[in-house]
């Protein structure tokens, strides 16, 4: 099969820099142990499981504050690259933990800006992905009564805030830009004395204009990545909407479907900001080798890999 490997795609330098980190410590013996990350220290199975053969522990399932309660005294804990609330840091400090900050520096941006706006007396809008760790650490940020979250152009209608107070939009860093400039104008038209601050960073708009220029040119896109990945799920989605072209995402090349691909003569192939090329190569692989002239009427396989 003819594939179109689409760039840039995988790893951004926020999750490099995170995961380099991790590796530091694990080879550092002068770090205390255990050491634990609290949620994945980036939305990827393959990921953590490398660090978890390394020895790091991973933590996961609650909230961030929630998870610091299963770090023993004396533990080391690594905040990932989605960032943490205050809350957070200052549990971790007052258990007396080694900590180690992997947050990425687009969304300690992020946290600066809420931050400055609340000590201006702001009111905050945040577009993000309920459930996502991004937005409950930029959130935790502003006082629960100050900050609202806007997770789809539905929401806006029914937002409450003082007319009388200034009022800031922030953004989740890895969201679908043509959703979000959506939900941005609609915020505006309601409220035009807001404040709009688009915090989608440039690995993830850059990933997505690729993928939906190359999607003009094939039959089928595949993004490889995490079901948790919120980067990987909008590569999907602007595919989708904004290409017009079907696109599925698989975790690895064992979720890979040959019936998705009758009839498909050129496929592109992407991956989330968190995704190994490892992985991706594998699924290019795969591909590469596969032979949709010969997938018979019950579906065999003729792929050589």
């Amino acid at each position: 099969m003819d594939v179109v490997k689409i760039t840039p795609r995988g790893y951004c330098y926020g999750v490099v820099d995170a995961l380099t980190m991790a590796k530091r410590l694990a080879q550092d013996p002068s770090v205390p142990r255990p050491i634990y990350v609290l949620g994945q220290i980036v939305h990827n199975r393959h990921a953590v499981d490398e660090l978890s053969r390394l020895g790091i522990i991973t933590l996961d399932g609650k909230s961030r504050v929630e998870l610091l309660d299963e770090v023993p005294p004396g533990a080391s804990v690594v905040f990932t690259a989605h960032g943490v609330s205050p809350a957070v840091r200052e549990k971790a400090q007052a258990r007396g933990l080694t900590v180690y900050d992997a947050t990425c520096p687009d969304v300690t941006k992020t946290h600066q800006l809420i931050r400055q706006k609340v000590a201006q007396g702001y009111q905050i809008l945040y577009v993000g992905t309920p459930g996502h760790p991004e937005p409950e650490g930029a959130m935790g940020e502003a006082p629960a009564e100050r900050v609202v979250l806007v997770s789809q152009i539905e929401d806006v209608a029914s937002l409450r805030v003082d007319v009388e107070a200034p009022l800031a939009v922030v953004t989740q860093t890895t969201l679908s830009q043509w959703d979000t400039a959506a939900i941005l104008k609609a915020i505006q038209q309601r409220f035009p004395q807001a404040e709009i601050y688009n915090e989608i960073c440039l690995a993830t708009q850059q990933r997505q204009e690729a993928a939906v220029a190359a999607a003009e040119d094939v039959d089928l896109v595949i993004v490889v990545g995490d079901r948790r990945s919120n980067n990987s799920n909008r590569l999907v989605e602007v595919v989708q909407t904004v290409a017009g072209k079907p696109a599925m995402r698989v975790e690895d090349v064992n979720d890979l479907n040959p019936e998705w691909f009758r009839g498909v003569r050129r496929v592109g192939v992407t991956a989330g900001s968190s995704t190994p090329s490892p992985i991706t190569r594998a699924v290019i692989r795969w591909l590469e080798a596969f032979d949709p002239e010969t997938l018979g009427p019950e579906g065999s396989v003729a792929a050589k890999v």
